[in-house]
């Protein structure tokens, strides 16, 4: 890569359990990050791609390896400036925000513990920067629709401008009608305001729309790292990413029959 990278991530190691129980959740993972770059993480559930977001993000302490962003080593505990550099946006919109409190305490509550000035103009700013406004400002989670649920979470995300956004299946909780847009709105928001993404999901269809590079995960181990240009021109190399790169256009029961044959498959390319 030309330019050093913003997030570094070198022999990522994190499992949960001792002994013959332990679970190697994710095992001895490495990419890379430009800034300014959208860089997705696909595989099936399980596979350890949400729990790469969860250490970087500072919500998982115990893991292993070096984890690097704009620099600055990250360990088991965030200083407060680390926290403002990267914010998560979570999979579930009705279970990320807290139902009794409005959309203004849930947007100031971020400001307030990073002691941020202009609590009121931020909070306008936020709503309307994810297509919302002032109205919403004082409205209840219940009183929102689930891809305007998703908006709050995104702006609160962003309401302490970030570089780095950690996106974990951001859509998949949404009505297929809603994703496009929701989706759209991410992608603006990252040229707009230079951001960069580490974008996960069970989805290589959405990834290959919002991403400029992708790492297949299967079994906490990172299968396969191309760019999304490649991936659609040349096709996948591995054969789980065939697999999952077929399974993205749509059901289909031949495939769904052959899916158990995928580990035989694997040993032999590898």
């Amino acid at each position: 890569m030309s330019n050093p990278a913003l997030v570094d991530v070198r022999d990522l190691r994190v499992t949960f359990g001792a002994g013959e129980s332990a679970v190697h959740a994710v095992d001895g993972v490495s990419f890379a990050i430009e800034e300014g770059e959208s860089y997705g993480l696909v595989g099936e559930s399980g596979c350890g791609k949400s729990t790469v977001l969860r250490a970087l993000a500072g919500l998982n302490a115990r893991w292993g390896g070096q984890l690097t962003v704009a620099g600055d080593a990250l360990g088991p505990t965030r200083t407060v400036s680390q926290h403002r550099l990267m914010q998560m946006v979570f999979q579930d919109p009705y279970g990320s925000l807290h139902p009794r409190q409005t959309v203004d305490a849930l947007l100031g509550e971020p400001l307030a513990i990073h002691r941020v000035p202009d609590r009121d103009r931020r909070i306008v700013e936020a709503l309307e920067r994810v297509g919302l406004g002032a109205s919403f400002r004082f409205r209840y989670p219940h009183q929102l629709s689930g891809g305007q649920r998703q908006r709050v979470a995104i702006a609160r995300a962003l309401i302490l401008e970030p570089r780095v956004l950690l996106l974990d299946e951001p859509t998949s909780a949404l009505d297929v009608s809603i994703q496009a847009e929701v989706l759209n709105l991410l992608d603006d928001l990252r040229r707009e305001r230079k951001l960069t993404y580490l974008f996960v999901s069970h989805d290589l269809a959405v990834i290959t729309h919002m991403c400029h590079r992708v790492g297949v995960m299967r079994g906490g181990k990172l299968l396969e790292e191309t760019t999304v240009g490649e991936l659609l021109s040349s096709g996948p190399r591995h054969p789980y990413t065939r697999h999952l790169y077929q399974a993205s256009a749509g059901y289909d029961r031949k495939l769904a029959d052959t899916a158990a044959a995928l580990d035989a498959e694997e040993e032999v390319f590898q």
